[in-house]
């Protein structure tokens, strides 16, 4: 007897990509709106903004996704005074399940934020482009430095979309399973991932300041090698890494925000220099303070 094969149907369809960006805006940007005959989204990864959906204006904030359909006006701007970082991704897509999204504001939830993080990084390794310039309207591609890149964006957004109608669709659909007793690896790993959030709520609180790996261990209760372990397996980087980063992204908001100088948010966030500011920041951005600074503001002004 033979073997019968099964072809698997698609519930959603991912045609062309359009954009994929993450921006960092200025606290008084405003984008004047378009409209085009192709879905896409917008998601605050961080602030909050006002978003205009056709006769609409709605303010999304942190983790609020709005979806804006096919030949819909649509604009945003900062509300507030506050620099918000957004998400935006257009694609096409001509299924009846899109329906699912017009019409709502969602919010998305740890896994689906993951997603988001795994496209843009799959988006870096695709096109030949800065991810950040909100009046690019053609994205070259680049021959991908990984394998499988292109194939894993439309994977991604694909579980992402379908992620997003099934929580919200059915939101109580694992109610049925039969309760099981937990692997003592699962209790681990949920200890350590709430240990992690533990000490990045501590290092929230001390970005003014310079800490040692010693005086983190000392408040928090924790030996420096699971300390080390634990932001390895979380984040893939050492502590000190992963606060020097914190500081450079608080950095990068006061910038944004325009109420300090380049020698005050230094000074605001524990640098012993200006000039070791300086430094830490290129390292981890590639840039000088200065050159972000005219960046921005050139998307800000529309003449990136």
């Amino acid at each position: 007897m033979g073997y019968d094969g099964i072809i698997l149907h698609n519930s959603i369809n991912i045609g062309k990509i359009y954009s994929i960006h993450y921006f960092e805006y200025m606290n008084d940007f405003s984008f004047e709106g378009e409209s085009h005959n192709f879905w896409e989204f917008i998601c605050v990864d961080k602030g909050e903004v006002g978003v205009t959906a056709g006769n609409s204006f709605t303010i999304l904030k942190r983790w609020d996704i709005a979806f804006h359909q096919p030949n819909e006006f649509h604009n945003v701007q900062a509300v507030s005074g506050i620099a918000p970082n957004l998400v935006v991704i257009s694609f096409q897509c001509t299924d009846d399940a899109m329906r699912f999204f017009k019409k709502k504001i969602l919010q998305i939830d740890e896994a689906e934020r993951n997603l988001l993080a795994d496209i843009i990084i799959e988006a870096r390794r695709c096109f030949d482009c800065r991810l950040d310039d909100p009046y690019l309207q053609n994205m070259p591609m680049k021959e991908p430095d990984l394998f499988g890149a292109e194939q894993m964006i439309h994977l991604l957004l694909t579980q992402f979309i379908i992620h997003l109608i099934r929580r919200y669709s059915t939101p109580l659909m694992l109610h049925k399973r039969l309760p099981r007793l937990e692997s003592i690896k699962a209790t681990k790993s949920r200890s350590d991932t709430d240990v992690f959030n533990r000490i990045v709520g501590y290092l929230e609180e001390k970005l003014n300041t310079r800490v040692t790996i010693e005086q983190i261990c000392h408040d928090n209760l924790i030996g420096r090698s699971q300390l080390q372990k634990i932001f390895k397996e979380q984040c893939n980087m050492g502590i000190i890494e992963y606060f020097s980063l914190m500081k450079i992204n608080a950095a990068k908001e006061l910038m944004r925000t325009n109420q300090m100088n380049f020698t005050q948010i230094s000074e605001h966030l524990g640098y012993t220099s200006i000039h070791y500011f300086s430094r830490q920041f290129k390292k981890v951005t590639g840039m000088t303070p200065s050159e972000y600074a005219s960046s921005i503001k050139a998307m800000a002004d529309g003449s990136f």
